[in-house]
């Protein structure tokens, strides 16, 4: 196995350039303490927007690598994330969506040092569900909530849900193929089955005696039953984050009532 961690950024056609930018902005300024090779993954972004991220890439980081993920459907982040796993058999590998970025030095050191095998190892994680979080705001649209209650009940178990959130965490690629080589994923209820649903990644795992940890910029590490003290994702105190994501700065910028119902939902009372 090759001993290099492969640090993988996805950006797609959905994303913009600023959000790269922004990446290489932090992950120049926070180093990341251990040997990495640094993977760029585009999917299906045009030409001239390929050319203007290499550019800002070439100005910004000495080395990189590209994986070119032109698959034509829209699969989503777990979709690049197979192809990619495929190609790289047996390494380990960081992944960060296009709103992903490291906040803390020493970021994947922390990381790196609390994996091992049959170890996955993520920078935040929630108890929300798809299912106790449904709420009918409008009494006109009671069949329409009846249907998407029966729907997620079939899939997602009720609160507490413990979950890893896929913006951030390491896994090996050959564990990683293992649970998604089945999975369908072509909308966005997909996603979320594969994320957080009764079979999705986080359960698939657990089933099968992985250790599932988060690591905080302590680098404290919190098994599935302590997650919510790791103060990485909707937390009641000072923020212990090591990488930043495009939720985790909306908590950020939300009212204190705002913050309370979100922390509910996420955590429980």
């Amino acid at each position: 196995m090759n001993k290099d961690i492969l640090v993988c950024y996805l950006f797609t056609k959905f994303d913009k350039i600023d959000d790269l930018s922004k990446f290489l902005k932090y992950y120049k300024i926070n180093k990341s303490g251990v040997s990495h090779k640094l993977l760029i993954c585009f999917k299906n972004i045009s030409k001239i927007d390929k050319l203007k991220c290499i550019q800002i890439l070439d100005k910004n980081v000495d080395s990189y690598d590209i994986f070119e993920d032109d698959h034509k459907n829209n699969d989503f982040d777990f979709g690049s994330y197979l192809r990619i796993s495929i190609e790289f058999k047996n390494r380990i590998i960081f992944f960060l969506n296009a709103s992903s970025f490291p906040i803390k030095n020493n970021w994947l050191k922390l990381i790196k040092d609390n994996y091992n095998k049959k170890t996955i190892v993520a920078t935040s994680a929630s108890y929300e569900s798809h299912l106790s979080s449904l709420r009918l705001k409008k009494y006109y649209k009671f069949f329409s909530f009846g249907f998407k209650y029966l729907r997620n009940y079939f899939f997602f178990h009720k609160f507490p849900n413990p979950h890893i959130r896929t913006t951030g965490f390491m896994i090996n690629s050959n564990d990683l193929v293992l649970f998604l080589k089945n999975k369908i994923c072509n909308n966005k209820f997909d996603a979320w089955k594969i994320e957080s649903g009764k079979n999705g990644l986080t359960q698939f795992f657990l089933k099968n005696k992985y250790r599932i940890l988060i690591v905080n910029s302590d680098g404290k590490i919190f098994e599935k039953d302590k997650w919510a003290e790791s103060n990485t994702y909707s937390y009641k105190e000072k923020p212990k984050s090591i990488i930043s994501d495009k939720h985790t700065r909306k908590y950020d910028l939300m009212a204190n009532h705002e913050k309370k119902k979100i922390l509910k939902n996420v955590w429980g009372n």
